[in-house]
């Protein structure tokens, strides 16, 4: 053993240690270690290998088998470690001036929430798809770091692409492409959409295997602060209803809560027809053909059902009880037959005591078969004392505002919402001995009221799936994650009010809101889904480092948290210690654009 000593204290005994040299091992297999020396918080000493330095015999053959010139050289890597490890574990002193004024346009403040998103994006090899797309097409710029840039700016402050790149200006990592470059690469963004959803349906796999037993479709629109129609932004019904042209998304989620694929169509499209389309994509570049498609109603139709059940796909399906042909309804409403889930026994659900918490809590069901033109399908009807007392509750808060508007003076309109509480209100212009009468009076509808409470606590699914109810139950239950996404990209990651003009930028837009749809979900499940949209998103975006000055590093600025810790602990890095040097912030943003082996 060849023994070099290097000693290094900072003036408390427990951080005296020592570097030293060690060649280790048989005679034809010797290895050479850096190893460190030091003193347990009990005061024993004790020793570990710091580094591995290399194969002895191989090491020999790169000095030309000159013994010690290889110890000098192992000198030197002894040394340049014993300063690494000072600079990240010693004290450090800054000087500042109290005359001095800081230089003018000099940025001093950073994000580093983006990093743990980096890390992401590397792992879903982007790097590499852009890389494929860039072969097909004669650009310059780099549109990976592009790409990036956009979703960071979506995920930590949404707004315009002139606003997302001024943004970017703020990370540790500013753009090193124009602003042009930005739109340039929209339509190349929006050529390989395609392309690019099935590359990160796949690289997902690295981080989060894909459960794609199951896959929920629904469609949502987006406004645009415009006028004039085009081809895609059509006039149409707006499920927020607003007065503007809108354009449809329909988007796919596997049963993980994990978006899968998208498409948008013209606002005016018939929401019904963009699901073969979409599916049809998923069936050929996914390799996705055993699935159980789940929708709402409203994306239920018969052409639908009959296009799920080809190459072994079934399908589970929200049914309007109201809209049910009368004698399908009256059997699905009839009290009696039901069966609570793994018994046989048949309920009449008029003599379930609703004040038993083991009641109130359990679904009942009943199976229907019935026939809808060649196909063979069974109607699930459930009954659940807790959901009618949900819809209880709503009612009577939409009877109490319908009985304001009754006492308001004013004229009174009925919305179009379905849950306008002007539905509860009923308008009588005659008198009873059939008169006109001198003046219009209000009054609560009350028939309208017993009619919505026949259907409280009852719900339906129609399928073409035998076996298992709670299952097929259970799997419909999951629908509310697709909502869910919608959610989150219209309200945190402000998708609308859309800027862009042009069609290809358009879609554009929507690749970067559908991939940070995803980066966000990957981290949720990444946190164990311990916490909420909000703590998430608002940790990441307040991540600020502080630079103290140009020669020296940087400082956190932000709180450091359970959040924070979880995400250090997660991705394996800190951006918490009091000081960062420049040099150590460098080695960690290249390790997030690194793979990092399992």
């Amino acid at each position: 053993m060849y023994l070099f000593v290097i000693v290094y204290y900072n003036g408390r005994k427990k951080d005296l240690f020592i570097m030293y040299i060690a060649i280790t091992g048989s005679k034809n297999n010797k290895d050479v270690y850096i190893y460190r020396s030091f003193r347990k918080e009990n005061g024993k000493a004790s020793s570990c290998i710091y580094k591995k330095l290399g194969k002895y015999n191989l090491l020999l053959e790169q000095f030309d088998g000159d013994e010690d010139r290889l110890m000098v050289w192992a000198k030197e890597q002894a040394a340049k470690e014993t300063e690494l490890y000072k600079q990240h574990t010693g004290k450090v002193s800054v000087e500042f001036s109290k005359a001095a004024t800081i230089p003018m346009n000099e940025r001093r403040s950073f994000n580093v929430g983006y990093l743990f998103l980096q890390e992401l994006c590397t792992q879903l090899r982007l790097d590499k798809v852009c890389r494929t797309i860039k072969s097909k097409h004669k650009f310059k710029y780099d549109l990976n770091a592009i790409l990036t840039d956009l979703v960071y700016a979506r995920i930590l402050s949404p707004a315009s692409k002139l606003a997302s790149y001024e943004y970017c200006l703020s990370l540790l990592e500013p753009p090193k492409y124009s602003l042009q470059d930005v739109y340039r690469s929209l339509s190349v963004i929006a050529g390989e959409s395609d392309f690019i959803q099935s590359e990160l349906y796949k690289n997902t796999n690295f981080l989060y295997p894909r459960n794609d037993r199951v896959l929920y479709y629904d469609c949502t629109n987006y406004y645009f602060e415009i006028e004039e129609e085009d081809n895609l932004r059509r006039y149409r019904k707006s499920k927020e209803n607003r007065p503007n042209p809108i354009v449809t998304m329909g988007l796919f989620m596997d049963a993980d809560g994990l978006p899968l694929a998208f498409d948008i169509f013209p606002g005016n499209q018939n929401e019904q027809t963009t699901l073969k389309p979409l599916e049809s994509k998923i069936l050929q570049d996914f390799n996705c053909s055993e699935f159980i498609y789940c929708s709402d109603s409203g994306l239920g139709s018969t052409a639908n059902r009959r296009f799920n059940p080809l190459r072994n796909r079934a399908y589970i399906i929200a049914h309007s009880l109201k809209k049910m042909k009368k004698e399908d309804r009256e059997i699905a409403l009839n009290p009696t037959q039901f069966r609570r889930i793994g018994a046989d026994r048949f309920i009449d659900i008029r003599t379930l005591d609703e004040s038993d918490e083991e009641v109130y809590n359990t679904i009942y069901y009943k199976e229907i078969p019935v026939v809808t033109g060649d196909m063979d399908e069974t109607l699930i009807a459930t009954y659940s004392p807790k959901y009618k007392a949900y819809q209880r509750k709503i009612r009577a808060r939409q009877i109490e505002r319908a009985e304001r508007i009754i006492t308001t003076p004013g004229r009174k309109r009925k919305g179009k919402n379905q849950n306008d509480p002007m539905r509860f209100v009923k308008k009588t212009s005659v008198t009873t001995a059939g008169e006109i009468a001198e003046k219009q009076v209000y009054d609560l509808d009350k028939e309208q009221i017993q009619k919505e409470e026949m259907y409280d606590g009852f719900y339906a699914v129609i399928t073409n799936l035998e076996g298992d109810v709670s299952e097929i139950i259970k799997i419909n239950k999951q629908r509310w994650e697709i909502e869910e996404n919608f959610r989150i990209m219209k309200t945190e990651f402000e998708a609308r009010p859309i800027y862009v003009r042009r069609e290809d930028r358009i879609k554009a837009h929507f690749m970067t809101c559908y991939i940070s749809l995803l980066l966000y979900r990957l981290l949720e499940k990444k946190l164990g889904n311990l916490y909420t949209a909000d703590q998430i998103l608002e940790t990441l975006r307040s991540m600020q480092m502080t630079l103290l000055n140009t020669a020296s590093g940087y400082i956190p600025s932000y709180t450091r948290t359970e959040l924070t810790d979880a995400l250090h602990k997660i991705f394996d890095f800190r951006t918490d210690h009091e000081f960062i040097t420049k040099a150590d912030m460098r080695t960690l943003i290249k390790n997030t654009k690194q793979i990092k082996s399992k």
